[in-house]
């Protein structure tokens, strides 16, 4: 059974910080290629960054200097550093898996970042 669990999401102000981590369990870390989307109220769900099995990364432009993916293999985990946090960051974050093997694609529940004053 395939498991992706996001964890980190929370509430801050403008200009601060927030790590968010994906754990997954279920798949050949190895063989997937990961990323972030997230969705707004009223918006469709966006990409954000991701990263090739081999490391090769990749940002929406929204996001570039401010977000950071990085992957650890040791633990099987996907993490998101997000600077500079902007309240159109606001949005659920959700953890996505494409198993380069299978070609399937998995999903994780999401985790609610507000950026508030």
């Amino acid at each position: 059974q395939v498991q992706l669990v996001e964890s980190g999401g929370g509430l801050v102000q403008p200009g601060e910080s927030l790590r968010l981590s994906c754990e997954t369990s279920g798949i050949i870390f190895g063989w997937s290629n990961m990323a972030w989307y997230r969705q707004a109220p009223g918006n469709q769900r966006e990409s954000v960054a991701g990263i090739t099995n081999d490391g090769s990364t990749n940002y929406a432009n929204s996001v570039k200097g401010r977000f950071t993916i990085s992957r650890d293999s040791a633990k099987n985990t996907v993490s998101l550093q997000m600077n500079s946090l902007k309240p159109e960051d606001t949005a659920v974050y959700y953890c996505f898996a494409f198993d380069l093997r299978t070609r399937r694609e998995y999903w994780g529940q999401g985790t609610q970042v507000t950026v508030s004053s």
